[in-house]
């Protein structure tokens, strides 16, 4: 078998539909894919209204009404359900006037329509409740692919100022948050419903008896009123302070090494507390808001309560009102007073569900900053020549320029070594070329073409980049090796495995190729994970290869074993070496030198040292090895 054919499609690509649930293309249309996807999911419904001067249940209406039909037939029934609750009243008046009083009709009559209306009661509310509860998920569901779908496409620029855990919070409590509105909404407004449906009943009793039982009304309305108003922005701050706590949970858990090392656990915890206490005041405040006024507005329907039995009391004594009318108009009273009941943790649940989808909307209104340019090509068997051509780039929109008049040509199946200082623009070079960033001037070209005309999943396919900071997934090694083709058979695993010479390592645990590694790699020792990462882009078998100082944390042994079998195969492809440590430059075909952001001298290592003294004046820096690029985001 040979191993990784030049000829070969890198990483299996086909040119076709995406086939997947987060596929961010219109119906219809066509892009490369680096591998064929086949579709275990369907599609959200509907998508959220992208015109931001929208309210926000406006904006989300298009999923609710993607599922007309389930939230049609549940309004039915619930509606249905709900006349034969306002029929009970008016029958159990019947039964004591008429059977009980007058005895001119059977109790049992009565007795059997109320234990009909009973059943089918029953049936209807479970009938409905399953509806909407079915419908609320299906547009929680949606949602989250919504959002995740936009996750995927969203630049590197917003992952450099975004907190991890303000990301997760927003796509999962506000998500739920959102949720939770959507399944009690459309119950409460039943209820609101009853509360109509109620007074008409009532005002066909009796008039003045109505009047007594609203009396009260319009002060509940006004403390409504005042409760919505500090309710909402007290959400928006719960919702915040929760996203920060789960920002610093997420740190300390993916820093638990850096943490643990410098034990600083107490001064962590402490700055824990500190956010949950901010978090609980916020809670506590809601909930002060909602004790102060939520009684009140349960109550003073009760009063208008209290007024009716003394009038409708005296009404029956004085022969003008029948007993059983008295008893249905309470029971209708009572119908009215569960609105009112339920109103506080309406408007508790609407406020932080609007506060939520806000939160929502500005994730989803942030435009991605990378995108394909009407008409772009896919980059389809490329030959592999890169070029850099005066290219300018700085991070950030005000950030100062890390490269400037950056000049660089990369032939076909030549391998250049990029040396310099830390901070003159090494590892920025490795993130223009698979276009992370796009540059402020100049062009980055592959093949003639800027790959700004270029399909971003053709390049990328293309592009192989190894970091020094390799991310494991907490899988199988064999499902992290396979990740970019993972349609590639065990025989093709292990030889990228071989060639990376991680094979051996793999082989010595106790599942072999199927051990579950941990969270990021992290029971596995640097190296190893650095071997991981080579051969999970070996096997992908890209044209053009990026190596990062990407044998930063391996043996010189070892690494003197991965040179080998990289030379063999770096001569079948284009590549670009950030050379932190002097036995990386072995791998070069030809060095260029970097200072203050362009190359300064370029040339075979032997040619640099005899004419080029700050080349031997960087050599000495890198031979410790100790030198670092930085992060995203950051100058490097």
């Amino acid at each position: 078998m040979t191993l990784f054919p030049p000829e070969a499609d890198p990483g299996g690509g086909t040119t076709g539909l995406a086939g997947d649930e987060t596929d961010p293309d219109p119906p219809g249309a066509t892009r490369f894919e680096p591998v064929g996807v086949e579709p275990r999911y369907p599609p959200p419904s509907a998508e959220v209204d992208p015109d931001q001067t929208k309210g926000w249940l406006r904006r989300i209406s298009p999923l609710v009404l993607a599922h007309r039909r389930l939230l049609t037939g549940s309004m039915i029934a619930a509606l249905f359900a709900l006349l034969a609750q306002i029929a009970v009243p008016a029958v159990t008046s019947m039964a004591i006037d008429k059977a009980l009083i007058d005895r001119t009709q059977p109790l049992e009559r009565y007795v059997v329509i109320l234990v009909g209306l009973g059943v089918l009661r029953g049936l209807l509310a479970y009938a409905y409740r399953f509806g909407l509860y079915k419908l609320a998920y299906r547009i929680e569901t949606d949602l989250r692919s919504i959002v995740y779908r936009h996750l995927t496409r969203l630049s590197f620029s917003f992952y450099d100022r975004v907190q991890s855990g303000q990301i997760i919070s927003r796509a999962n409590s506000d998500i739920r948050s959102v949720q939770m509105f959507l399944a009690f909404a459309p119950l409460i407004s039943l209820s609101i419903l009853s509360f109509f449906l109620a007074l008409a009943f009532m005002l066909w009793i009796s008039v003045p008896l109505t009047l007594a039982a609203v009396i009260c009304l319009p002060g509940v309305y006004v403390l409504g009123v005042v409760l919505r108003n500090r309710v909402f922005p007290l959400s928006w701050v719960v919702q915040d302070r929760t996203a920060e706590v789960a920002t610093i949970v997420d740190e300390n858990i993916n820093g638990v090494r850096v943490v643990k090392s410098f034990a600083a656990e107490r001064r962590q915890i402490n700055e824990l507390a500190r956010q949950a206490r901010r978090l609980q005041w916020a809670n506590v405040a809601t909930v002060k808001a909602r004790a102060r006024y939520t009684p009140l507005m349960e109550n003073l329907p009760r009063v208008g309560l209290a007024i009716v039995l003394l009038y409708g009391g005296w009404l029956v004594i004085d022969g003008t009102l029948q007993l059983g009318v008295l008893v249905a108009f309470n029971a209708y009273i009572l119908m009215m007073q569960t609105p009112f009941r339920l109103l506080g943790f309406f408007l508790m649940l609407q406020q932080r569900a609007g506060a939520s989808a806000e939160r929502i909307y500005e994730i989803l209104d942030e435009p991605p900053a990378i995108v394909d340019r009407p008409g772009a090509v896919d980059l389809v068997d490329p030959v592999g020549r890169v070029e850099f051509r005066d290219v300018h780039f700085g991070y950030g929109e005000d950030g100062p320029d890390v490269l400037r008049g950056f000049d660089l040509v990369v032939e076909p199946g030549e391998t250049v070594a990029v040396v310099g200082r830390s901070g003159t623009g090494k590892s920025t070079v490795a993130r223009l070329l698979p276009r992370f960033y796009d540059v402020r001037r100049g062009a980055v070209l592959v093949d003639g073409h800027d790959v700004r005309d270029l399909t971003l999943p053709s390049l990328r396919a293309n592009v192989g980049l190894v970091l020094d900071e390799p991310f494991l997934f907490s899988t199988s090694i064999r499902d992290n090796i396979a990740y970019g083709r993972p349609d590639a058979d065990l025989d093709e695993v292990v030889a990228a495995a071989r060639a990376a010479r991680a094979d051996g390592f793999i082989r010595a645990l106790p599942d072999g190729y199927d051990s579950v590694i941990g969270e990021r790699g992290y029971t596995l020792s640097g190296g190893q994970r650095q071997r991981i990462a080579i051969a999970r882009t070996l096997l992908v078998n890209p044209r053009m290869l990026v190596l990062d100082d990407a044998t930063s944390a391996i043996d010189v042994q070892v690494e003197s074993e991965i040179h080998a079998a990289l030379e063999t195969l770096l001569g079948e492809r284009s590549t670009i070496v950030i050379a932190h440590r002097l036995s990386t430059i072995g791998l070069a075909d030809r060095v260029v030198l970097l200072e203050a952001g362009r190359v300064v001298a370029s040339g075979t290592h032997a040619e640099l040292m005899a004419t080029e003294p700050r080349y031997a004046e960087v050599l000495a820096h890198l031979d410790d090895g100790r030198t670092s690029e930085t992060t995203s985001g950051a100058v490097a």
